[in-house]
């Protein structure tokens, strides 16, 4: 509730209050741990205690808390965050809750994410932006390896102070002995993880000790509460200290006379008169004007959303990053980073993903994880690929260089998000670490004999015919007989069939999601290489993932590329079985066979697609020769 003094400031002068809220400092922070833990009935009781639940919002709680609540009808707070009716039904958070709220003292933003490991990813959203981390621990349960997991995502998403809060102390008789050996567990895997800054308060949410005001329960307890704690733990202004960092978001062109960069300002400072660098081009300039909606400013720091005017007319867009010019972030296509996998599907290496980086979107493929981590014992494991909610390191290349720091550094030039090409879902989380030195080592060489020059020799111009089915279908058939036909045409060409390719080239790979995405990979760059060369290439890959076929056709320029679907019917291919591979699969005498219990996703808009249920190898081959000449007459 208000004090008598603050009551009397609203009465009499309210612009004065309202100014005097307006700078006050802002804290957000997070609570997370396992499922159930009570950080939901924490932050209800946190509003209820500070007479920040309006009487409409108090009167719902009582009629829902009889209805729906799980604490015998008593209030059940956390009825007051868990807005889901899904989350109603189970009694656990699902989705990320914010609320703001403020005190005399301070303003703040809580985020309460979920505990359940299904909504890991959810926990890193709320993660991304918070100054203080809340982390229950149920008293009866001890350390989890949830309450592990989210420590480790604290500690490495950058969150330095840390509460541990020792939740339901009630249903443990305010055991000052529960307490400490729940304290000296977390602060041995702490220690361990890089979290020194830690506060342990013991609390019971439902009974509302320590929350505001110190328990006589807990009379062994000598530290802050929870409301003390956050009302006075400093908030750092690190980034204002920081080089001079803003990811443009916006081209602000609203006439002729003016043109200026829009975006929000994620490091240091700047002021007219200071000299930048846009990167990636490395172009330099000096500001003129810091543009915003209540006029011009003198000085513009981390957190403000401000339009730059500079004194050049210099080329930049969405994306390009501005930066202090005697002190730019660095440049590079190669990375090593953090991956947190936040989808069902795992992650498979050398498929092609989008990484967002501040405004900048750019194509991606994730190598081979070095390592995953154990939650439990933080050991660094072997991995070829990575589950939904594991952690693990691995380098990562882009389709174009992009300006960074160090997400030890600037979370916000450090910090991406990587999504999946074809549905747009948000399927991980990476921290940059570093710029791999061969990214900065290693440059296209310019070369005088170019592609244009080894098509010129030829009778045709280069192409890919990727030919894609099932095992079965006709593919290497129809494609033997394409490339007779267009070498007695005097045609350069050359076939890559899947299984020969497999006695050299790809034999070290295996049937696996993740070895059929780097067969492909490998396929695509070597079908790259032939074009370059001026050939016609045929590709005969069975290619059942629809990202892997787009990345080949991505490999190549606009026109170059002709998928031809061999599209013959899972049973007329497997009453064909030349090699009894369908056989075996049936039997389960061979794993991860394609159309029996591995997918295959047939192409969408293929340019040729031809059934040979219904017609001849040599039918077949002619559709294909028509769509490579109708290309060919385009050119």
């Amino acid at each position: 509730m208000a004090s008598t003094a603050t009551q009397d400031l609203i009465a009499e002068n309210i612009d004065e209050y309202l100014t005097q809220h307006q700078h006050k400092s802002l804290l957000r922070f997070i609570t997370c741990g396992s499922v159930d833990d009570g950080k939901s009935t924490l932050i209800g009781r946190l509003l209820y205690e500070t007479h920040l639940v309006f009487e409409d919002h108090l009167a719902a709680l009582e009629a829902d808390s009889a209805k729906v609540g799980t604490q015998g009808g008593d209030l059940d707070f956390a009825l007051l965050l868990d807005g889901l009716s899904a989350e109603r039904e189970q009694g656990i958070t699902i989705d990320v809750a914010y609320r703001f709220f403020t005190t005399e003292r301070r303003k703040f933003i809580v985020a309460d994410t979920p505990g359940h490991e299904q909504y890991t990813r959810n926990m890193v959203t709320g993660a991304s932006t918070a100054d203080v981390a809340i982390i229950l621990v149920d008293a009866r349960k001890g350390v989890l390896t949830q309450t592990r997991r989210h420590s480790y995502l604290v500690s490495l998403l950058g969150i330095e102070r840390v509460v541990v809060a020792i939740n339901k102390m009630d249903l443990m008789d305010y055991s000052h002995e529960v307490f400490s050996s729940i304290e000296d567990e977390y602060t041995d895997f702490a220690e361990r993880i890089g979290l020194h800054d830690i506060t342990f308060i013991p609390l019971s949410a439902l009974k509302g000790d320590n929350i505001v005001e110190p328990s006589a329960n807990t009379p062994w307890y000598h530290g802050p509460t929870l409301l003390g704690f956050l009302e006075t733990v400093p908030v750092d202004d690190d980034l204002a200290e920081q080089p001079f960092r803003m990811p443009v978001q916006w081209v602000n062109r609203p006439n002729l006379d003016f043109r200026g960069f829009s975006g929000r300002i994620v490091g240091g400072s700047v002021k007219p008169g200071d000299a930048i660098r846009v990167l990636p081009s490395g172009t330099t300039s000096t500001v003129d004007r810091i543009v915003t909606m209540d006029g011009d400013l003198d000085e513009a720091i981390a957190g403000q959303s401000v339009t730059i005017t500079l004194t050049d007319e210099i080329d930049a867009s969405r994306g390009d990053l501005l930066c202090a010019a005697d002190d730019p972030a660095e440049v590079a296509d190669q990375f090593e980073a953090h991956i947190v996998w936040m989808h069902e599907d795992a992650m498979l290496p050398g498929r092609p993903y989008l990484v967002k980086i501040g405004a900048r979107t750019v194509g991606a493929t994730i190598a081979q994880p070095k390592f995953r981590v154990d939650i439990n014992n933080l050991e660094h494991l072997a991995a070829n690929t990575l589950e939904l909610n594991e952690i693990g390191v691995c380098n990562i290349s882009l389709d174009r260089a992009i300006p960074f720091d160090p997400y030890d550094v600037n979370r916000d030039t450090g910090g991406f998000i990587v999504i999946d090409k074809l549905t747009n879902v948000t399927v991980g989380a990476g921290l940059l670490h570093f710029a791999l030195r061969r990214s900065h080592n290693i440059h296209w060489q310019d070369v005088k004999v170019d592609k244009a020059a080894r098509a010129g020799l030829n009778t045709n111009q280069p192409a890919v015919l990727w030919f894609t089915g099932l095992s079965g279908s006709g593919k290497s058939t129809i494609a033997d007989i394409v490339e007779s036909k267009l070498h007695a045409r005097g045609v350069r060409t050359y076939l890559l069939d899947g299984d020969n390719v497999r006695h050299g080239l790809n034999r070290d790979l295996g049937f696996t999601d993740a070895d059929r995405v780097e067969n492909i990979r490998r396929i695509a760059e070597v079908a790259a290489l032939m074009v370059d060369a001026g050939l016609v290439v045929l590709v005969s890959f069975i290619s059942p993932f629809r990202a892997e076929r787009r990345l080949a056709r991505d490999a190549v320029e606009d026109g170059e590329f002709i998928e031809v679907y061999v599209d013959t019917p899972l049973a007329v291919a497997e009453l064909r079985d030349p090699k009894g591979l369908y056989a075996k699969a049936r039997r389960g005498e061979l794993a991860n066979f394609t159309g029996i219990d591995s997918p295959y996703e047939p192409p969408e808009a293929a340019e040729v697609r031809v059934d040979t249920s219904t017609m001849s190898a040599e039918e077949a081959a002619d559709e294909v020769l028509r769509a490579l000449e109708s290309r060919a007459g385009r050119q």
